[in-house]
């Protein structure tokens, strides 16, 4: 069984920063996907970025503002949120991809508004 914590979801004002964190654990021998997700209300869930061993992908509103990376050794994915727009305003879940299964997080809160 895989766990995923999340942390770093809250409020921001517009133009602000936020950084997302993700931690994995338990049965984990080699994670081939890391990434996030997120949902604002009555919307479905999109693919906000994700990052493999060997590339990485940004959903086209995002690209410029964000950044994902992780950390191998930590089981640890982050997202770095920049220039933060209201509309980014969602709950954000993290993933992992072990072989054929997909683990999800809970989801953090954020809100941008002033």
């Amino acid at each position: 069984q895989v766990q995923l914590v999340e942390s770093g979801g809250g409020l921001v004002q517009p133009g602000g920063s936020l950084r997302l964190s993700c931690a994995a654990s338990g049965s984990i021998f080699s994670i081939n996907v890391m990434g996030w997700y997120r949902q604002a209300p009555g919307k479905q869930r999109d693919l906000v970025a994700r990052i493999t061993k060997i590339n990485l992908a940004y959903a086209d509103s995002v690209k410029g503002r964000f950044t994902i990376s992780r950390d191998n050794a930590k089981n640890t994915v982050y997202l770095q949120m920049n220039s933060l727009k209201p509309e980014d305003t969602a709950v954000y879940y993290c993933y992992v991809v072990l072989g054929s299964t997909t683990y999800w997080g809970r989801g953090t809160q954020v809100t941008v508004s002033s």
